[in-house]
């Protein structure tokens, strides 16, 4: 099936992503690295808003077709560029200054917070199989804070953990903000728009946050590796959403695939960092994935 093949290529791209994310933030100031790879993000899609408003495409060629967007239309996709962008500010500045193969588990478990959200805030009366997930999920989490403890990183003080989580739980949030706009509006306009209105809030971080204090931090260094965060977001995004426009795809399995994007960047990370207890940590990442597996599976 295509669109299984195109889940695997994106959560491929994904687990990329964070390990040019990685190597970007390593010894190196956060926000300025956050607003470069938004803003190449936003360049990227110059050419699809040119086309779309500029140009007169036939009308077999609806994914171009968003230039009737009112007002009301681009304030939620200016709210989708806010929680996206709160999500990305934490988990750059987790990301820098926690082991990859810490962040990847913590990523891993978007499912368990939005399932914590159902019951606690909508309560949501579970289902034997998600309970099973619930559980797997939540002792492995446990051993996961144990294996931290081994490298001097405790759970419950440590404040990068403690954004790393926010981070998480903000882009469940993200996700489920996701279903609502792509059955509503253009899923190109949407992906096109709210990195165009990341620009200038990242700007507003890098103006009023990181320059007042730059000299007492770690100074900016332009880096390679930088585009390549946008490049392997853009298209990893867009693949995404091209494999859910397929009708007999299944949002379960898509899901599912995508975050198996963490055994990418854990895998690759752990190699090219050299980071330490790495077979303990695969082991509980493969159980913290399994029980998330089985509560997006059991969803549906």
């Amino acid at each position: 099936m295509i669109w299984i093949i195109l889940s695997i290529l994106s959560a491929i791209l994904l687990g990329i992503y964070d390990i040019f994310k990685k190597i970007s933030l390593t010894r190196n100031a956060v926000l300025p690295v956050l607003f470069f790879s938004s803003l190449i993000n936003a360049l990227l899609f110059i050419p699809v808003l040119y086309i779309a408003y500029f140009t007169e495409l036939p009308i077999q060629y609806p994914l171009f077709q968003f230039s009737t967007l009112t007002f009301s239309d681009h304030l939620f996709f200016a709210l989708k560029s806010v929680i996206v962008g709160s999500s990305w500010t934490l988990a750059y500045y987790a990301m820098k200054y926690l082991p990859i193969t810490i962040v990847s588990p913590i990523r891993s478990s978007g499912p368990l917070w939005t399932l914590l959200g159902a019951v606690l805030i909508f309560g949501e009366k579970l289902t034997f199989w998600q309970w099973m997930g619930l559980t797997i999920t939540l002792i492995f989490y446990y051993l996961f804070s144990l294996s931290g403890k081994k490298e001097g990183i405790s759970f419950r003080q440590n404040r990068w953990i403690f954004f790393m989580t926010l981070s998480t739980i903000i882009g469940s949030i993200s996700s489920l903000y996701d279903k609502f706009l792509v059955a509503h509006y253009n899923r190109l306009a949407m992906q096109a728009w709210y990195h165009v209105y990341m620009v200038p809030l990242m700007l507003l971080l890098l103006v009023l946050i990181w320059y007042p204090t730059r000299h007492r931090f770690e100074k900016f260094e332009w880096r390679w590796s930088i585009p390549l965060i946008s490049l392997c977001l853009t298209f990893g995004d867009f693949i995404y959403f091209w494999a859910l426009s397929y009708s007999d795809s299944l949002i379960a399995i898509v899901s599912t695939i995508r975050r198996g994007s963490v055994v990418v960047s854990f895998t690759i990370g752990a190699m090219l960092f050299k980071e330490k207890n790495i077979l303990l940590k695969g082991l509980i990442l493969l159980g913290i994935l399994a029980g998330i597996a089985i509560i997006v599976l059991s969803s549906n």
